[in-house]
């Protein structure tokens, strides 16, 4: 109503209309979810069975898988006369193994393996192998100290790696089928629909892994009550978030403005039976934070991992043991596209050397199988200054699509495959690389970067592949390539590095977002 409505004159024979006048704006009207919402969502709480079961088959599997391949080796020892193995598998000595092997998934049961909502699949690995390795080692004691079998022990060694490798791609393929039927996850809320919370939103629908799947989001605010939250809706304020606590155990606080007295009051009073709380910590580590009890105050642990000398130690130790396999391994499939890329574009090296920027600014020549023409960069500059389309992509993300320096077939596919990098096996082994870490980059792409970043990058040494390489690849921006970076270098974990190389057999073989 406007003021000069409200000034009409009425008749006097008329009866005067009732005018309610407030001081303050009426408050909106909560919103109402749709027909097909997130509010419809419950945890289906047969999926930690899934899981449970499937790591039985996994374990079963790498029994069978070890004492089949004992048994190979057996006959492979008779028929040259050679023992690679003594003796084979009695009878009766198979029941007990299996049986032992029961223990691996009850053990993860106890650490919170099933379903293992929370949990991010660097720790969910860390802890299967840590099992792994712990169950091993004492039936590896009992059958050293009790049953006192070779063919066992044998058994036992081929069946730990096995077990070490079918946990947990099982496990990952069991997840992903309780994603597709819809039956991964838990309920949450989010308290809070300002930034924080807007982000913390985004992060969890974004990390299905988690398993945490935002229902509601709750503010005090009553403008945000008929809007939502990357598609969860406000449903009102702070009070009613007690509603979903029948659906829901799990509820984050993400308002990091809120006064500590506040908060921890807040916390006591939800009836919810796991309240997390998001600090306005942005930009430090994540990934290995423990908290500390100092005497009734809360302190926060941060981790830098790369910085312990043992920790530096022990990642290069893993370059040069897995470097030297996957080097040597690599030499007859250099030979092959060596001789492919000589008959497309003969009259040039196999091999270049590209300056790169590396370990504390200095710079090195990274080794590459040529997958452009020789005269790449006049063909580069002649595309762009006739395409100022490309050339917006090109200042994006350093790289396009449709190249016109890439060689046909053998460049392509070298570049979509990434295998045009193999020869920076050797750039590993002579300590100006690691396995893993960010990329080596030219000094033009390094421009692109905020100094603060470029002073991290320099902290650490670059790596063959890294987080944004088998995440977004190249359909990632200089913002992507810098904020995965960053979380790399601050929660590196030889657990991180060894995720990260599992998921880079799939990057390779899919060659998806690479060109």
């Amino acid at each position: 109503m406007t003021p000069s409505d409200m000034a009409t004159p009425v008749s006097s024979s008329a009866k005067p209309a009732v005018e309610i006048v407030t001081s303050t704006p009426p408050r909106p009207r909560l919103r109402r979810p749709p027909a097909r919402d997130p509010l419809a969502f419950r945890q289906a709480r047969w999926a930690g069975l899934v899981l449970f079961l499937t790591d039985i088959l996994s374990m079963q599997f790498a029994l069978a898988m070890g004492t089949w391949l004992r048994t190979f080796f057996n006959m492979i020892g008779r028929d040259s006369g050679i023992e690679l193995l003594r003796g084979g598998l009695r009878r009766g000595e198979y029941g007990p193994l299996a049986v032992g092997m029961m223990v691996i998934p009850i053990v993860y049961l106890f650490q919170g393996l099933y379903p293992g909502y929370g949990l991010n699949a660097v720790e969910r690995l860390r802890r299967r192998v840590y099992t792994v390795g712990l169950v091993f080692a004492l039936l590896m004691a009992w059958d050293y100290a009790v049953i006192k079998t070779d063919p066992s022990r044998g058994v036992l060694v081929l069946t730990f790696l096995f077990a070490a490798v079918f946990g947990p791609v099982f496990e990952a393929f069991a997840r992903q089928m309780l994603r597709v039927v819809g039956a991964w996850g838990m309920p949450v809320v989010i308290l809070g629909a300002a930034k924080t919370g807007q982000m913390v939103t985004r992060v969890l629908q974004r990390e299905p892994e988690l398993g945490f799947v935002p229902i509601a989001v709750y503010d005090d605010d009553p403008d945000t009550w008929t809007k939502d939250v990357a598609g969860v809706p406000v449903l009102g304020p702070l009070s009613r978030a007690k509603k979903q606590s029948k659906i829901c155990k799990t509820a984050f606080i993400a308002m990091p403005g809120m006064d500590s007295a506040k908060t921890a009051h807040l916390c006591h009073r939800l009836p919810f039976a796991r309240v997390i709380s998001i600090p306005n910590l942005v930009g430090l580590s994540s990934l290995w934070v423990s908290s500390r009890d100092l005497g009734g105050v809360v302190g926060l642990e941060v981790k830098k991992n790369l910085f312990p000398r043992r920790n530096w130690m022990l990642k290069r130790t893993l370059d040069y043991i897995l470097g030297v396999h996957l080097f040597i391994a690599s030499l007859p499939l250099l030979v092959i596209f060596g001789i492919w890329i000589k008959i497309v574009s003969p009259g040039a090296p196999v091999l270049f050397r590209q300056p790169r920027v590396g370990f504390g600014g200095k710079t090195f020549g990274v080794w590459k199988l040529r997958t452009m023409y020789p005269d790449a960069d006049d063909r580069l500059q002649e595309y762009l200054e006739n395409d100022p389309e490309k050339f917006e992509q090109w200042k994006r993300f350093c790289k396009l699509k449709d190249d016109p320096r890439v060689l046909p077939g053998i460049g392509r596919l070298l570049r979509r495959t990434s295998l045009d990098e193999l020869p920076q096996l050797w750039n590993v082994l002579v300590g100006e690389m690691s396995l893993v870490g960010p990329r080596p980059f030219p000094h033009y792409h390094l421009a692109r970067f905020s100094p603060r970043f470029r002073t991290i990058r320099r902290s650490v040494l670059p790596g063959l592949t890294g987080m944004w390489q088998v995440s977004a690849r190249s359909e990632g921006d200089v913002s992507v390539q810098e904020l995965m970076d960053t979380y790399y270098i601050r929660n590196w974990s030889p657990w991180l590095d060894i995720y990260l190389l599992a998921r880079t057999v799939g990057a390779v073989v899919l060659g998806k977002g690479a060109y």
